[in-house]
């Protein structure tokens, strides 16, 4: 199985496993899963050694986003909320800002906004993070930066998210 969970730092690693290659054509990631988003801008760049199916990272190396979809039986048996939890596990001290659930590209959508620490002792890292479900895949969303400059970078996310849209098979 590849969906694992996600641990975010404020230098912005994140880390998430996933099966599919990378091709990006005119600023559009298109998946090997069916899918594709709009890259937000030139202020963030793919992070090559990533396991999740688009990385980014920031050019101040303070905020990172990411997508990752699963296409598995067993993961699409679980409840979204389950889901979005297993995407936080590690992530300590939760408190959250904001829940609950919207619609993404036409589809029904868990959402997050919690602050909390990678590592008990860690630094803040305000998260938000959508977990979508259909028929085929688990698509996980998440987007981390400190507290402080968290609504700077958050537009780009959403406008990153709100690209999101299936695609037939080639």
């Amino acid at each position: 199985m590849c969906r694992a969970p996600l641990a975010l730092a404020l230098g912005a690693v994140i880390v998430l496993t996933g099966c599919a290659g990378r091709r990006i054509e005119n600023g559009v990631y298109h998946s090997a899963k069916g899918y594709r988003l709009t890259l937000p801008g030139a202020d963030w760049s793919v992070a090559a050694e990533s396991k999740a199916d688009l990385e980014l990272r920031h050019q101040d190396g303070l905020a990172a986003m990411l997508a990752n979809a699963e296409c598995d039986d067993r993961a699409r048996a679980r409840s979204a909320g389950l889901l979005l939890g297993q995407l936080l596990i590690g992530v300590h001290g939760r408190a959250t800002i904001e829940q609950d659930e919207v619609s993404m590209n036409g589809r029904q959508a868990l959402h997050r906004v919690l602050d909390g620490r990678v590592a008990a002792d860690g630094a803040p890292t305000r998260i938000e993070a959508y977990v979508l479900k259909d028929g085929a895949c688990v698509y996980d969303f998440a987007y981390a930066a400190p507290p402080g400059s968290f609504e700077a970078w958050r537009p780009d996310f959403r406008r990153f998210v709100e690209s999101f849209a299936k695609e037939q098979a080639d």
